[in-house]
């Protein structure tokens, strides 16, 4: 962690009057503050697989993008597979370090302290005979993730641990991955 001193406007790109404006209209209408999103995903070939995102439910009604997003995954070819893409596993990391970067920028922005750079790296420890079948007591996912930030900020090496603590607490991802969760798989 590095720390400089800054005088002046923070900017870091995050809207903060806008987040603490919601945090008010969700107090005042709770039914709002439901939000449902969403993913198609489509088989490609083989292991691939393309998942195609716009639209989702909040504030009561329905929602476009203003464009749609696709994410492929696939495996690497130690697995037979063409590598086309990251396996849905790198996706889950990428989303937990896009969420809590993201949570320590709105934080700092809040916080008055202007970022240099963060970066996270996530590295998530996987044992392939559960997937594989081979092992009924090995559990098909993550035994463990750890994410390690490297954070140039004008704030003290404490001011940066409470950012990445409070991104933590309010991470949808790290909440996700870390607490159980309601999932009904059905057929249409």
């Amino acid at each position: 962690m590095t720390t400089r001193t800054h005088n002046g406007t923070v900017s870091n790109g995050v809207n903060t009057e806008a987040l603490i404006g919601a945090r008010g209209a969700f107090a005042e209408m709770p039914e709002a503050a439901s939000f449902t999103f969403r993913s198609i995903c489509d088989w490609v070939a083989g292991s691939e697989s393309r998942n195609t995102i716009n639209g989702y439910f909040g504030l009561g009604q329905d929602h476009a993008r203003k464009q749609t997003f696709t994410i492929s995954s696939d495996h690497p070819e130690v697995f037979a597979a063409p590598d086309t893409a990251p396996t849905p596993p790198e996706i889950v990391l990428s989303a937990l370090a896009s969420c809590l970067t993201g949570g320590v920028a709105a934080v700092a922005q809040h916080r008055g302290i202007q970022l240099r750079k963060v970066r996270a790296r996530v590295e998530g420890d996987m044992d392939m005979r559960g997937i594989l079948g081979m092992d009924p007591e090995i559990r098909n996912g993550f035994s463990a993730v750890r994410v390690t930030f490297e954070i140039e900020a004008d704030a003290s090496d404490d001011d940066i641990r409470a950012l990445i603590a409070q991104s933590q607490k309010r991470s949808a991802v790290f909440d996700l991955i870390t607490n159980p969760t309601n999932v009904h798989v059905t057929v249409a």
